[in-house]
């Protein structure tokens, strides 16, 4: 394949990991106020296509934050332990949206480089048929 094809085959591959990493961050989000939510975590993997010989982002395992969960006094919510206290979840929205604001940066610099490559793929075409 040619280099063209590579830097969009590789742009995409980000762009797809990134859109991943986006449906987390809202699902993160979403579920900030639900009593015993887990924060869940995402990694990225180097992985080599052998039909490209290139090397490409691949979304990894998901995994739970087991960091200590957010405790409120409640003594009227139907979750409450005898002493009134509901184990909330452990989402920090600060954190969340930092990541959402990367996540979403990253994918559109993948998407310009996806872009220019087209552009300059295109271009070649067009002095090609002269």
């Amino acid at each position: 394949m040619n280099s063209f094809v590579n830097s969009m085959s590789a742009a995409a591959s980000g762009m797809r990991a990134q859109g991943f990493r986006i449906r987390v961050v809202s699902e993160n989000i979403a579920n900030n106020d639900t009593p015993g939510y887990h924060r869940k975590l995402i990694s990225f993997n180097n992985a080599f296509d052998n039909k490209t010989n290139m090397n490409l982002v691949d979304v990894g395992r998901m995994s739970l934050d087991n960091s200590e969960l957010q405790e409120k006094y409640d003594p009227a919510h139907p979750m409450a332990d005898e002493n009134g206290i509901v184990k909330m979840s452990n989402v920090n929205l600060m954190v969340e949206m930092a990541d959402g604001r990367e996540a979403s940066r990253s994918y559109e610099a993948n998407l310009a480089t996806f872009q220019q490559a087209r552009q300059m793929y295109s271009s070649l075409l067009d002095i090609l048929r002269r």
